[in-house]
């Protein structure tokens, strides 16, 4: 018998496989490249003497089928089944390791966009000061963040782990041109759709705050789309309507590739998303009502715009968001200037006697609001409303009792069971068809994703 020693750790790919091996060992050989696992079961050699030559001959490890010679019939059965054996074995390797990569890539991802929200929240930070008032907030906001934790695990395990979530769809060129899709389960015919542009007092807007919104929404068979957008100081509020219209234009013109009904797309915002959202059509209505300047998609195509918790008129504004925090100096910074606090407000856009006729193009707009919203004050939603009726759209505002600026976005909803918002919006997408009514009627409660004590203490020391 030949004798056999292990020699040290080796990789010698060019030794191993041929430039004519079959594309199983090329295969294998790129896994050796990425895998060091891979590397030691596949060129780690034994060594042992040609008793004819004595000369050293290298075996792999793993032997492959090519690796065995046949002598006897009852040898060529025993080698057909060590083949069978190694064969089996390296497949299941390949696939664990298809399994790991994938793996790694989400976790990798879900560590990226976890880098991204601590940076954004410590860029608010450094903007707003770390006097005493915005100590305070911060400590606020890390109790209301810690109560509502049990929550956000629970719609952060769903965003990145979801197949029903598309991340990341790239619809520009700039920055943060990004979007989220939440897809509805069933998929019999087109769907109504949303395209929601997120809150973050213009500084930490993110994509996935509306993941929530989003998850609750594809339940009752609706598409949403959450669009990102530029967020200051890496760009100001013209830089943000922009990013939205843009994001706006993607939705109209490609979700019917992902199920999407081009006659139903409603458009939404919330707190500041809210606000951009209102600037993004009122610009595209003015484009449209003036002559020769092309556009990407159409006021036309929205059915209607909805309004969450948002501000329309800066200059009444200005003010209160000093008081509250957001100073004057940064406000302003972020809308370009005191002598653009005009043209960037919705409710006052809307009255110049230069484009008044682009009020006509407008869709259907309802402004949902908490009374007891402190953040921006519910009478920002009444007084648009009135506003875009004396000019003849169609407008309403709607106000729920003691609600607060996170209460119909986000304490609501953990809450589970049926909040008035939510059904409202719902009733509202879904008028008309018969059957999607129907299917709410009987649509099973929502999940409860934090208890209510906890609810009621966020609500309580909620800095918002």
């Amino acid at each position: 018998m030949p004798s056999q020693q292990i020699l040290p750790i080796t990789y010698h790919p060019p030794s191993v496989f041929s430039s004519s091996s079959s594309p199983t060992d090329k295969l294998l050989l790129k896994d050796a490249e990425d895998d060091p696992t891979t590397r030691l079961l596949l060129f780690s050699h034994f060594e042992e003497e040609d008793e004819e030559k004595g000369t050293p001959i290298i075996k792999p490890l793993l032997p492959r089928a090519s690796s065995y010679i046949a002598t006897t019939n009852g040898a060529n059965k025993h080698q057909q089944r060590r083949r069978r054996t190694a064969s089996d074995s390296s497949l299941s390797s390949l696939s664990d390791d298809s399994r790991n990569n994938s793996l790694g890539r989400e976790v990798e991802h879900a560590a990226a966009e976890t880098f991204l929200v601590t940076r954004l929240s410590l860029k608010l930070l450094r903007y707003l000061g770390v006097g005493y008032r915005w100590i305070t907030r911060f400590l606020a906001l890390g109790c209301y963040s810690f109560l509502l934790m049990p929550g956000f695990i629970q719609v952060g395990y769903y965003y990145f782990f979801s197949s029903q979530v598309r991340r990341g769809i790239v619809y520009g060129d700039q920055p943060r041109n990004r979007l989220d899709l939440y897809l509805p389960k069933n998929t019999d015919g087109p769907k109504p759709v949303i395209a929601f542009v997120t809150g973050g007092a213009w500084i930490i807007g993110y994509k996935a705050w509306g993941s929530l919104l989003g998850q609750q929404l594809s339940e009752r068979d609706i598409i949403v789309a959450c669009i990102d957008y530029r967020n200051f100081p890496q760009g100001t509020i013209s830089d943000m309507v922009k990013d939205a219209s843009q994001g706006i234009s993607f939705v109209c013109n490609h979700i019917v590739d992902y199920g999407g009904d081009p006659n139903r797309i409603y458009l939404m915002g919330q707190s500041a998303g809210a606000h951009i959202g209102a600037c993004a059509l009122i610009d595209q209505a003015i484009k449209e009502a003036g002559e020769g300047e092309s556009t990407s998609w159409s006021v036309s195509q929205i059915k209607a715009y909805f309004g969450l918790s948002g501000g329309y008129n800066l200059l009444n504004l200005v003010d209160h968001f000093h008081r509250r925090g957001l100073y004057r100096s940064i406000f302003l910074g972020i809308m370009e200037g005191e002598q653009s606090l005009q043209r960037f407000s919705p409710e006052l856009m809307i009255q110049d006697l230069n484009i008044r006729h682009a009020a006509s193009l407008l869709p259907p707009i309802i402004l949902f609001h908490g009374t007891a919203d402190y953040s921006i004050p519910s009478d920002a939603s009444k007084n648009f409303a009135e506003t875009l009726q004396r000019l003849g759209v169609k407008a309403k505002s709607i106000l729920y009792e003691g609600k607060t600026h996170t209460d119909l976005f986000l304490q609501d909803p953990m809450r589970g069971g049926k909040d008035d918002m939510f059904e409202d919006l719902v009733a509202i997408i879904h008028e008309g068809d018969s059957e999607a009514l129907a299917k709410d009627a009987v649509a099973p409660p929502r999940k409860r994703l934090v208890p209510e004590f906890m609810l009621k203490l966020a609500h309580r020391v909620s800095p918002f």
